[in-house]
């Protein structure tokens, strides 16, 4: 079905840029970048998939059963999304919030061109109609110019509650907790502009490089466009190999070596996001052991203190095999949303969170990533993401934490603000209304 070509390259930087500036004029767009993060459990150093051959775009009804046909029947490389929302498809759940930013809660494309960075070699995979573009287009890349990028944006972003909304909403969320409702919920909050005029792949670019994240993510289908700087893993297959890496724990970055050392060994030792931690990596066993051989659900990493350039994070890695009858969409379908970005019982904290935050989540708190021809997958969890609608010039990002019976309200908040440091920063050189 595709022509594939291998060839050596000197500067994987260099490619890199010019490979994003061509890519540019196709319609359909998904950009994948570990930033060449140093990590066994990655496949390549970025991936780029361009141009869609077919393609499924569909709202939350029988998203995954679609989802599951295409996959199969297509059997070939997909790329796309699955937005947080799509929790109504699994379960009897509903998204009643406002939605400014109107994205399908699911986009999968086929690619006519398909590019894989690793080390100093590229690889294309073409469509075999398409297999004399090939050197045509290497040479094209390789001689394309990169774009100086312009002056920052000055968009002005909004809360769209208060922060005595914000303190009021925990507050309400640490009572169901108190009743027994739930153990831990992830609560989020939106930050948005209206009538934005946006060039996204240079907030991506920016956004990428003051976080330098290993599952960065561009994405464009049509008028919707994701800015992704996540450092989390939702779910990777590997024959019958799967990995989860869900995050819970944050803290700042120091200038300060010293001072830096000291905040990671202190967040290593935190009672309270150890105990956010665990209680996801549960839920996370729980959800794999559904689809999983029997005993064959194991946790390698427990709360290890993983750094980035914006943040300390605690992540733990959970594996397991998959059973022989389980389908590759069926994996996902039963372990989302990621625990992480919803809570414990895993029902009934979607259900408070429905009730308490003001926005549909939408790709936010989704997942961003690919099907393989074999039936392999890796995808992202959305955070630390901007998404932008080009038609209706909306933009919003948001943030949030994990509530425990720990939880101090205002603290919480000062994570959100944390966490939406570069964002604030590529948008408006770091200014914001909260």
């Amino acid at each position: 079905m595709r022509t594939s070509r291998i060839f050596e390259i000197k500067d994987l930087t260099k490619f890199k840029q010019r490979l994003l500036e061509w890519s540019l004029h196709s319609r359909e767009i998904v950009w994948l970048d570990s930033n060449e993060y140093q990590s066994e459990n990655g496949e390549y150093d970025a991936i780029l998939a361009v141009e869609a051959f077919t393609a499924l775009k569909t709202d939350h009804f029988n998203a995954f059963d679609k989802l599951k046909e295409y996959q199969e029947t297509t059997g070939d490389w997909i790329f796309g999304y699955l937005s947080y929302d799509l929790k109504n498809d699994v379960e009897d759940l509903k998204s009643e919030n406002f939605d400014g930013l109107q994205f399908p809660d699911l986009y999968f494309f086929q690619p006519q061109k398909l590019i894989f960075l690793k080390g100093n070699k590229v690889e294309f995979h073409y469509l075999k109609m398409l297999d004399d573009e090939i050197d045509t287009d290497f040479n094209q890349i390789s001689s394309t110019d990169v774009s100086s990028p312009e002056k920052l944006p000055n968009i002005q972003v909004k809360p769209r509650i208060s922060p005595d909304q914000y303190l009021e909403k925990v507050n309400e969320m640490l009572r169901h907790i108190h009743r027994g409702d739930i153990y831990e919920a992830n609560f989020c909050q939106e930050f948005y502009a209206e009538n934005v005029d946006l060039n996204a792949i240079e907030i991506y670019q920016s956004l990428n490089q003051i976080s330098k994240p290993p599952f960065a993510a561009f994405l464009k289908l049509e008028n919707f466009n994701l800015i992704s700087a996540s450092p989390e893993r939702y779910l990777k297959k590997k024959g019958k190999d799967l990995l989860s890496q869900p995050i819970k724990g944050t803290a700042r970055r120091s200038d300060d070596p010293e001072e830096d050392l000291e905040i990671a060994r202190e967040l290593a030792l935190d009672p309270k996001e150890h105990s956010e931690n665990v209680m996801i990596v549960d839920l996370v066993r729980n959800d794999l052991s559904r689809i999983a051989k029997k005993g064959s659900v194991k946790v390698d990493e427990l709360c290890k203190v993983y750094t980035f350039r914006q943040v300390h994070q605690l992540i733990s890695s959970v594996r397991a095999k998959i059973a022989d009858t389980i389908p590759p969409v069926e994996a996902l379908r039963t372990s989302f949303p990621m625990g992480s970005m919803t809570g414990a019982p895993k029902i009934s904290a979607m259900k408070i969170i429905e009730e308490l935050e003001q926005t549909k989540r939408g790709l936010y708190s989704g997942a961003v990533g690919y099907f393989s021809p074999e039936g392999d997958f890796d995808f992202n969890v959305v955070i630390r993401s901007i998404l932008y609608n080009s038609e209706n010039k909306y933009l919003s990002f948001s943030v949030g934490g994990a509530i425990t019976a720990r939880s101090n309200p205002n603290k919480e908040y000062e994570e959100c603000l944390l966490k939406a440091k570069a964002m604030r920063e590529v948008l408006s050189a770091g200014k914001s209304e909260v």
